[in-house]
């Protein structure tokens, strides 16, 4: 592997190049027009415009990425996250050109990108799963007795769905039919396919996943992370260890995501996630994610492993070299999304130009960022503009430092997050892991005065 093309923009284009280049290689950017002066490109050492600026005509557009492969020179490609990070047939694609993929295999994108199939996996694997059907829905099953079975509330999801979408609730009996409908809708207008499935609805659940990497013979966790603070199922905060999980729980999750990497032959990075029901004790598998995470800085900053450099290696045929005892835990690790959104507006994207910023600095703070002074946030793309990492012996330290960070950073020119991520980590049910995956929302208004 000499010549790494990236096929991401920002933050994380950012984040593999740097890596790239420290380990020797020669790194290429693809960017669509709007992305021309961003800092990536800047960093980068070359450079292919492969479209405009809305995605599905550049970063989506995967024959452009391939032509840039092969004009470029790049015997291997690094997907980040989101775009075609996580589509089988890119992957094949890239493969087919005689380049490296910097991912687990196309199989196993493709199975683990059917969350049906994936579930089904995870059982077989001897993984928890939460109750629901057997796969995805068939036309001639009775939906209404399988909805009986799993009892209500509970949720409808696209097979292929992913980030959060494609998911609604059910509360009763005579509301499933409007929402399969729904579902199915939308399901196929997001993701291609129609296909959906019914699980158990966890009400108050905490979020929980676990990072492994695997060799395709060997596979190792890098424990657990909490992302249950979250808007719209979107991820705003994210910690580790995950606090208050009892022992036996982690244990069992940290084992169970091993399982099934093992049995996947998972090659790579990975992320299996799961839903922890406090009030019936039991933590379930939902799904896999076969890529690297927008969270992975706090794995880092906990086991002093560089995830990215991790993937390249393997990538090119280098064995872990390590197993699971020579994993350590060092204190905890916090990492708040810094969003150009304006929270009074409803989190409305605040696209504009960065006219002044200002990064927190000093003991044990880290900031992933694609802007600088000057920067454009484009209207067309996720309004991510900053992840601040922090790093503390234990948790309260870590909250303290993270606070401290968020009163040190300045954005100016668009509105951000920063206030109200400041409300957040200062809630006491926040402080005291007390919270779940629906806080946020039930805490709305509360919230949003402290942003004021």
């Amino acid at each position: 592997m000499k010549r790494l093309l990236v096929a991401n923009r920002g933050e994380i284009a950012v984040r593999i190049i740097r890596t790239a280049q420290e380990m020797g290689l020669e790194t290429v950017l693809v960017v669509s027009e709007a992305d021309r002066t961003s800092l990536a490109a800047e960093l980068s050492d070359y450079v292919s415009v492969i479209g405009p600026a809305q995605a599905v005509q550049s970063y989506l557009n995967s024959a452009a990425v391939i032509e840039a492969v092969h004009s470029s020179g790049a015997d291997a490609v690094h997907p980040g996250y989101g775009f075609l990070s996580e589509d089988a047939e890119f992957a094949r694609s890239v493969e087919a050109a005689g380049v490296t993929w910097v991912g687990p295999s196309p199989d196993s994108i493709a199975l683990m990108g059917n969350k049906a199939a994936a579930r089904q996996a995870a059982k077989e694997a001897g993984v928890p799963v939460l109750v629901g059907s057997e796969g995805a829905i068939a036309a001639e099953d009775d939906v209404h007795a399988i909805a009986e079975s799993i009892g209500f509330p509970l949720l409808i999801k696209a097979s292929a769905g992913g980030g959060g979408r494609g998911i609604r609730i059910v509360e009763s009996a005579d509301k499933l039919q409007g929402e399969l409908q729904l579902a199915v809708a939308e399901a196929g207008a997001a993701f291609g396919d129609p296909a959906i499935y019914l699980e158990r609805f966890i009400d108050k659940a905490r979020h929980v996943e676990v990072q492994i990497l695997g060799d395709g013979v060997d596979v190792v966790h890098l424990f657990d992370r909490d992302c249950s603070l979250q808007r719209r199922q979107q991820k705003i905060v994210e910690e580790t260890p995950a606090p208050n999980l009892p022992d036996h729980l982690r244990e069992q999750m940290l084992t169970a995501a091993v399982d099934l990497g093992q049995r996947c032959g998972y090659r790579g990075a990975g992320t299996v996630e799961f839903l922890y029901d406090e009030a019936r004790g039991e933590i379930c598998f939902i799904e896999m994610n076969t890529r690297l995470q927008v969270e992975h800085p706090v794995t880092e900053m906990i086991t002093g492993i560089d995830l990215v450099r991790e993937q390249l290696r393997i990538a090119s045929g280098e064995k872990l070299g390590y197993d699971q005892s020579a994993i350590k835990i060092n204190g905890h690790a916090i990492e708040m999304r810094i969003n150009a959104e304006n929270p009074a507006l409803g989190f409305m994207p605040s696209p504009g130009t960065i006219t002044d910023v200002r990064y927190p600095g000093g003991p044990g703070v880290r900031v992933d960022s694609g802007v600088v002074s000057g920067s454009a946030v484009s209207p067309y793309y996720d309004s991510l503009v900053a992840k601040i990492v922090v790093w503390h012996s234990d948790r309260p330290s870590a909250f303290g430092r993270a606070l401290r960070a968020l009163s040190e950073l300045r954005i100016d020119g668009v509105e951000t997050t920063t206030t109200y991520l400041q409300a957040v980590l200062a809630h006491q049910a926040v402080a005291d892991a007390t919270h779940h995956t629906k806080f946020l929302e039930q805490s709305a208004d509360q919230l949003l005065r402290g942003t004021a």
